[in-house]
């Protein structure tokens, strides 16, 4: 092969390897995180594997079965609690999750309030603004997520990477929504800024009252659940004390009936739970996705 072959043939290959690249930054997904690494970052616990949090549902498993099968002396009712209580572990990380949601999602009508006066009297940048008043959220993975971000905007100075970087640490769908209406915000500019922060200011002002409204009106049926789901256990417990109730529950048919008390309960108790659950906003598709940075 030619000295001139080789060159064209070197080129031809740069050429390609340059819009493999090219095309691959473009055109690269929305959320680059994995959904249980996702689902972990909203709870406030990242980094926990997927072979952990198995870990810890074997764990409760094994000790809830035990548990009940040394108060109880029966195997099947044992079992189905030890079952039902693997729901716990999630629940649990759930919960958390919620919390922190809720919380990040009461905060940002004060952190818009104070951007838009940043903004709109002391002329700052919208990103500027924004970095500087999200350093100062009420918890700390938020607070960590706008630390690094800001980091990364004294480096690139690209609001769209900073927006990007944002979403993917608060994985969060009101943070989603404020972040992109803000990238759009500044890149538009305008004199009408002012206004556009107003009305996403009133729009999350509206959202978190009607919220706060619903979950008021589910304070009784909540109360209701935890009632529903001790009362039961509490009657089992009187029950092995009354006459030969502990060799009753080692006899099949009380083995039976007690497995079928016990997955009827946890099956309410979840059912209950979905039918409480306030509809969540979805996170939405970047527009900055085909932003290159």
């Amino acid at each position: 092969m030619t000295r001139e072959s080789l060159a064209l043939v070197a080129a031809l290959s740069a050429g390609a390897g340059v819009h493999l690249l090219t095309r691959s930054r473009r055109t690269r997904p929305c959320h680059r995180v994995a959904p249980f690494a996702d689902w972990m970052r909203q709870a406030g616990i990242e980094g926990v594997k997927p072979i952990e949090f198995v870990v810890v549902e074997v764990v409760v498993l094994l000790g809830t079965t035990a548990l009940f099968f040394v108060v109880f002396g029966a195997v099947v009712p044992a079992v189905a609690a030890g079952f039902g209580a693997l729901a716990a572990p999630l629940a649990t990380y759930r919960n958390r999750r919620s919390r922190l949601g809720e919380i990040a999602r009461n905060a940002w009508p004060s952190l818009l309030e104070e951007l838009r006066l940043e903004v709109g009297t002391l002329g700052r940048s919208v990103p500027a603004a924004l970095l500087d008043v999200g350093r100062r959220a009420p918890t700390e993975p938020m607070r960590a997520a706008f630390s690094a971000a800001h980091r990364e905007w004294l480096l690139s100075t690209d609001f769209a990477r900073v927006v990007r970087m944002l979403q993917d640490r608060l994985a969060d769908p009101t943070a989603d929504t404020v972040l992109e209406t803000l990238l759009v915000a500044s890149e538009i500019g305008g004199t009408d800024i002012d206004q556009r922060l107003a009305r996403l200011l009133a729009d999350r002002q509206t959202d978190l009252r009607h919220r706060h409204e619903a979950r008021s009106r589910q304070a009784g049926v909540r109360f209701a659940r935890w009632f529903v789901l001790i009362v039961p256990f509490a009657m089992a417990l009187v029950g092995l004390g009354i006459g030969d109730g502990r060799a009753a529950y080692r006899e099949p048919t009380g083995q039976l009936v007690a497995g079928l008390a016990v997955t009827f309960v946890v099956g309410c108790w979840w059912w209950s739970a979905a039918i409480l659950r306030l509809p969540e906003e979805r996170r939405i598709a970047r527009l900055t996705a085909g932003i290159s940075p």
